[in-house]
C-alpha cells in the first residue's frame, strides 16, 4: 500500500507585547536582567495541578467561543487558538495587579482565580496527548530588553519568572531588541513550529520591552484516510456567491451533529485524542447569524450530544493562513485596563527605570492544511470504523460541506476548542 505524508498540520503564535508608560510605580524586590541566561537560578518547582472539572470547561469554552466570534474577519476565511491567546494571557497576568488582575481573571476564568487557573491550565495542557500520529506541541518563552536608557534598566520580578516556569515551563531570553532579536524571536517560532511559521515580528520599537510567545504545533492523521477514489470536483458557493470548482473529499463517518441551526459530523485523528467537527448552517441560516447565535455551553452540548448514524460527509480540500491583532476583540470582552498606557498594573512582573508596563499589541498567526494525506497506520484504522458504521440501521445523513462553514478541533476528553475557524472560500 502506498505511504501517505502527515495530513493535517496546524501552527500557531501568539504574540503579546508590552511597551514602557511613564507612570511610576513601587515595587517589591527585583532582579536587574543582566544574565546572559533570565532562568539561571530559576527551575521549575513542582506542581500538583487541577484536573479539568465543569467549571473549568464551562469557563474555557465561553472564552474560546466569544474570543472566535470577536477575532474572526467578516466574509475572509479565519482560526483562532484560544488555547494558544488562554495560555500567552494566563503568562501575561502572572504579572498584573489590582484591577488589571481582576479583569484578566474574570475574562479568562470566570470565577476560578489566577491561582487556581494556572493549576487547571498545567494539568490541561500536561495531559494533551502527544502521540507519534497525533501530535500536538506547545512551547513558551518571554524575551526581556537588555540596556540601560536614561529611564534605567528594565527590572523582572522573579516571582514572574517561576510561576511561569512552574505552570508553563517557560523559558526568558535576555536581548538587546535590535534587528538579531527579530531574528531570534523568528528563529524561535521557526524552531516550535516545526517551520512552517517562519516569521511573527518585523520590527522592534524602542518602546517595546518584553515579547511573551506562545506557539501550538498540532500535526494529526486521519484515523481514516482519503485515497485517490475518495476525491472528486465538485462545486463550492463562497461567501461572495461566486461558484468555485475544487476538490471535495469523500467519506462515511459515523458521528452526526444536528444543534438545530446547522448539521455537521465529527471526523476522528488516528489515536483517537482529537477529531475534526463541521458544522453546516442550515439553508436559510446565514454563516453570520448562525456564528452569532454560537456560545460556549451551546458548543460543548453539540459535540457531546453527537449521536451515531451513517453520515455521507463531503468536504473540500482547503488551506490557508490567518494573522490578526486581538486589541479590540480583547479590550471589548473585558481587559480594557491592560491595554490602558497609564492605568494598566504590571508590578508583579517588572518596570523600566520608574514606568510601568502595558500591552501594547497582541498578534495572533494561524496556518492550516487540510486535505487526504495520511500514512499506512491511518489506513489500517480506517477499516475498523467500517463495522460501527455498517450495523447501524438509520438512514444515512448527507453533509456536504459545499458553502460557508465552521469547523474546530476539539480535545475528546473535554470536548473544547484547540482550534475554531471559519471556511468562506476555497
Amino acid at each position: 500500500m502506498k505511504s501517505y505524508k502527515k495530513c493535517l498540520p496546524l501552527l500557531l503564535v501568539a504574540v503579546i507585547m508590552l511597551n514602557v508608560v511613564g507612570c511610576s510605580k513601587v515595587l517589591p524586590s527585583v532582579t536587574r536582567a543582566q544574565a546572559a541566561d533570565l532562568m539561571s537560578g530559576i527551575s521549575p518547582n513542582r506542581v500538583s495541578g487541577k484536573e479539568a472539572d465543569a467549571e473549568f470547561v464551562g469557563s474555557m469554552a465561553e472564552f474560546s467561543i466569544e474570543l472566535f466570534k470577536r477575532g474572526i474577519t467578516d466574509k475572509e476565511n479565519s482560526l483562532i487558538s484560544p488555547l494558544s491567546v488562554t495560555l500567552a494571557l494566563a503568562m501575561t497576568a502572572n504579572g498584573a495587579d489590582n484591577n488589571t488582575l481582576s479583569q484578566m481573571e474574570r475574562l479568562l476564568g470566570g470565577d476560578i482565580p489566577l491561582s487556581d487557573l494556572n493549576e487547571y491550565l498545567y494539568s490541561y495542557a500536561d495531559g494533551l496527548t502527544n502521540e507519534e500520529k497525533s501530535r500536538l506541541e506547545i512551547a513558551n518563552s518571554i524575551w526581556f530588553r537588555d540596556g540601560e536608557d536614561s529611564s534605567g534598566y528594565l527590572f523582572i520580578e522573579d516571582g514572574f519568572l517561576q510561576k511561569n516556569a512552574d505552570y508553563y515551563g517557560a523559558s526568558a531570553f535576555k536581548s538587546a531588541f535590535d534587528s538579531q532579536a527579530i531574528t531570534d524571536i523568528n528563529n524561535w517560532v521557526k524552531t516550535n513550529t516545526g517551520g512552517m511559521i517562519d516569521r511573527i515580528i518585523d520590527e522592534i520599537t524602542d518602546e517595546l520591552m518584553l515579547v511573551l510567545l506562545n506557539a501550538i504545533m498540532f500535526d494529526a492523521e486521519w484515523q481514516s484516510v482519503y485515497f485517490k477514489e475518495n476525491v472528486r470536483n465538485g462545486e463550492f458557493t463562497d461567501i461572495g456567491g461566486v461558484v468555485r470548482n475544487v476538490d471535495f473529499m469523500h467519506s462515511t463517518e459515523n458521528r452526526y451533529l444536528d444543534d438545530g441551526m446547522a448539521t455537521g459530523f465529527i471526523k476522528p485523528y488516528s489515536g483517537g485524542a482529537y477529531s475534526f467537527a463541521a458544522l453546516l448552517p442550515n439553508e436559510g441560516v446565514s454563516i453570520e447569524d448562525y456564528i452569532d447565535s454560537l456560545t460556549g455551553e451551546g458548543f460543548l452540548e453539540t459535540i457531546s450530544g453527537a449521536h451515531r448514524a451513517i453520515v455521507n460527509a463531503s468536504m473540500p480540500k482547503y488551506e490557508y493562513e490567518y494573522e490578526i491583532e486581538l486589541n479590540d476583540a480583547l479590550i471589548a470582552l473585558g481587559i480594557p485596563d491592560a491595554f490602558g498606557m497609564y492605568i494598566a498594573d504590571f508590578s508583579k512582573m517588572g518596570m523600566w527605570g520608574e514606568n510601568s508596563l502595558y500591552i501594547s499589541q497582541v498578534l495572533h498567526k494561524t496556518f492550516i492544511s487540510v486535505d487526504e494525506l495520511g500514512t499506512k497506520a491511518g489506513a489500517v484504522t480506517m477499516v475498523a470504523i467500517a463495522p460501527g458504521s455498517a450495523a447501524n440501521p438509520e438512514e444515512p445523513k448527507v453533509v456536504r460541506l459545499d458553502r460557508p462553514f465552521v469547523y474546530a478541533i476539539i480535545d475528546n476528553a473535554t470536548n473544547l476548542p484547540i482550534f475554531i475557524g471559519t471556511l468562506m472560500t476555497v
